[in-house]
């Protein structure tokens, strides 16, 4: 029987009057890219939080390496869980290296030596660590996000619009970032809008609109059938058939 990494099994959520989620079931694989497509408002990032234990679901269940998420706030599991959901928060008038060092101290002291490596890696120097987090652009700000998701190596990383704000090398340098920690065994799930580059670096894609999951393709059947991905999409969300 095969261990997912995460479960998502017929989750619904209303806010208010609206229904932003629909009975939204998948799998994701250990050790796999997943991407999550849908335009705004679709529900990915209601969904990303529920994952978090940030919302409640209405109905449904999340799982998480073989451990279900409650309703309660001691969820073991969320040691070896990370992201970045939205648009990431910092202490503005501490330093990116700061910033970094305060995030050690709840999630494990030990974490501190990684903070230069886990900088130089997500593409931030020397002299920008010391750059308070109020001076950085959005990019810097988002490859930050992604350094504090990594810092304590997660097992699964859970990413919501991550390539944000970044300019072509940088789209490039997290692309690579990412292809890399899927060898070490990461599992990731990320959401995009930019079709492209997601289909450079996912095994899969989910389908979601107006709440609901419409379908999911892995890239060989993409490749194989010659998918065109981005027509594909749009004529899911003008109301064709897949």
């Amino acid at each position: 029987m095969q261990v997912f990494a995460i479960e998502i099994k017929n989750i619904s959520k209303k806010i208010e009057a609206q229904q932003i989620l629909k009975d939204v079931s998948f799998n994701i694989k250990k050790g796999e890219i997943y991407g999550f497509l849908g335009q705004n408002g679709a529900g990915k990032s209601t969904l990303m939080k529920i994952m978090f234990n940030i919302l409640k679901p209405d109905s449904g269940e999340v799982i998480i390496l073989g451990e279900k998420i409650s309703g309660n706030e001691g969820n073991s599991i969320f040691a070896k869980v990370s992201g970045m959901i939205e648009a990431p928060i910092f202490y503005q008038n501490l330093t990116v290296y700061e910033n970094l060092d305060i995030h050690c101290d709840y999630m494990g002291k030990e974490y501190k030596q990684e903070i230069d490596k886990t900088l130089q890696l997500v593409g931030l120097d020397d002299e920008v660590k010391h750059k308070k987090a109020s001076e950085l652009s959005m990019g810097m700000k988002q490859r930050l996000a992604l350094g504090r998701a990594m810092l304590c190596k997660p097992e699964i990383l859970i990413l919501d619009e991550p390539i944000n704000g970044l300019d072509p090398k940088g789209v490039m340098d997290i692309r690579k970032l990412l292809l890399m920690l899927q060898a070490q065994g990461v599992t990731i799930l990320i959401s995009s809008h930019i079709i492209a580059e997601l289909e450079k670096i996912v095994n899969r894609i989910g389908i979601i609109h107006n709440g609901v999951f419409i379908e999911e393709l892995t890239m060989k059947q993409i490749q194989t059938d010659g998918i065109d991905l981005e027509a594909h999409f749009v004529n899911i969300l003008s109301g064709g058939v897949n």
